[in-house]
């Protein structure tokens, strides 16, 4: 009997695979994706500017609270400048 066996990655490459993005990002990825100091990001979650949850001893950031955070304090160029 003569079976054919795929490669590896021509079996990776014909599975769809579905990646789903975090719905939360502890502090250190945070820091990563705004680009800011750790202290600037305890800065905003002190005044409430960026949400966390809490769960444990873990801190979360919600991914869409930080997109809101980054739409309210985004600066719009004057294209004619």
């Amino acid at each position: 009997m003569i079976r054919k066996v795929k490669s590896e990655a021509s079996v990776y490459a014909s599975t769809d695979m579905v990646v789903a993005s975090p719905l939360a990002v502890r502090v250190p990825q945070a820091v990563a994706m705004l680009g800011i100091s750790r202290s600037k990001l305890y800065e905003f979650i002190q005044s409430g500017e960026i949400e966390i949850v809490k769960i444990g001893r873990a801190t979360l950031l919600p991914v869409d609270g930080l997109g809101r955070f980054l739409e309210k304090h985004r600066n719009i160029q004057n294209p004619d400048a």
